[in-house]
């Protein structure tokens, strides 16, 4: 069963930081791209960043850029998120997503909270 958690959410202050992880699990990890979204309430959800399979291709969304990091760890099977410079914009749920394109095949997290706030 594939499984994706979640963690690291919570309340902080605006240009606080956080990271997020993401642990994946009942899948070869490395055969999959992972990304982050993120929702907030009355708003579409948004790509925040994603990252191939390797790790090197990077790519953020342009109201992130050069504050949010993407990484992740294929021998820890974990996507992570460093978030910093927080602004009260970014309050939202942020889900995991890993995903292959053939056969397109995406998996999803629960999603936590972010609520950036003073």
């Amino acid at each position: 069963q594939v499984q994706l958690v979640e963690s690291g959410g919570g309340q902080v202050q605006p240009g606080g930081s956080l990271r997020l992880s993401c642990a994946v699990s009942g899948l070869t990890f490395t055969r999959f791209r992972a990304s982050w979204y993120r929702q907030a309430p009355g708003k579409e959800r948004e790509l925040v960043a994603s990252i191939s399979t390797g790790g090197v291709i990077r790519n953020y969304g342009d109201s992130v850029k050069g504050r949010f990091t993407i990484s992740r760890d294929n021998v820890k099977n974990t996507v992570s998120l460093q978030m910093n410079s927080l602004k009260p914009e970014d309050s939202a749920v942020y889900v995991c997503n890993t995903n292959i394109v053939s056969p397109r095949t995406d998996y999803w997290g629960q999603g936590t909270q972010v609520t950036v706030s003073s």
